[in-house]
Parts: structure tokens; C-alpha cells; sequence
């Protein structure tokens, strides 16, 4: 039988932040420097339903519970990545604030459509 190989502990002072905030749901998932994940939750996994999920209370409790996790961890400094136009875009970046990480950056990468999608026929009346 093969010898499973040793694997050498991670460096994880540095890590980051994605938040996917949609309409109707807020994502967040944290990284190593690598883009390893660490951890990860959501509106929806924190129990809410429906409405309730997309609203900026139910992100600020998903980042305090991935945050959790992150810090058990060992993660302190972090980047910030911030895509969509949902409303739990401000309400993550307030909690992750008091979060105690060390933010380094914090970047917008929502896409945006260049010329976007073939617009519908011209309406005759």
C-alpha cells in the first residue's frame, strides 16, 4: 500500500473575499490567496426564504458566518471582490468592516456587457 504524501500546512494570512449579490440572493465565499476555497454561505443558508433573502440584513448574516469560519482558519488580511447589483452589496462590505480582517483592496467585477445582446425587433403599430 502507497504512502499518502505529507501535505505542508497553507499559508492562509491571506485570503479573499467574493460576494455575488443578486436580486434574489447574496453569496459570499472565501479564498486562500490561491483561490482555494475556505469557506462559504448564503442568505438562503442562513434561512431565509422567499424576499427575506435578498435583503441587506440576511447578507450582513451570511458574511458573519462565513467570516466565522474564515478566522478559525487563520485568514486576517483580505481582499474584497464585489459582483452584481443586488442589495446586500453595501450591507457585506459594512459587516465585513467589523469583521476585524485587515482589507487590503476592494474591487467592483461585475461584468459589463460591451455591446450586449441583439435588441428585439422594431414594434409596428
Amino acid at each position: 500500500m502507497a504512502k499518502a504524501k505529507k501535505q505542508k500546512p497553507k499559508d492562509l494570512s491571506m485570503g479573499k473575499i467574493f460576494i455575488k449579490a443578486t436580486f434574489n440572493n447574496t453569496l459570499v465565499t472565501i479564498t486562500d490567496a490561491n483561490g482555494d476555497p475556505i469557506a462559504s454561505s448564503s442568505s438562503g443558508a442562513m434561512g431565509f426564504k422567499g424576499a427575506r433573502k435578498s435583503t441587506p440584513y440576511a447578507a450582513t448574516t451570511a458574511v458573519e458566518a462565513a467570516v466565522k469560519k474564515a478566522q478559525v482558519a487563520g485568514i486576517r488580511n483580505v481582499e474584497v471582490y464585489i459582483k452584481g447589483p443586488g442589495s446586500g452589496r453595501e450591507a457585506a462590505v459594512r459587516a465585513l468592516r467589523g469583521s476585524g480582517f485587515s482589507i487590503k483592496t476592494i474591487a467592483d467585477v461585475t461584468p459589463i456587457p460591451h455591446n450586449g445582446p441583439r435588441p428585439r425587433k422594431r414594434r409596428r403599430v
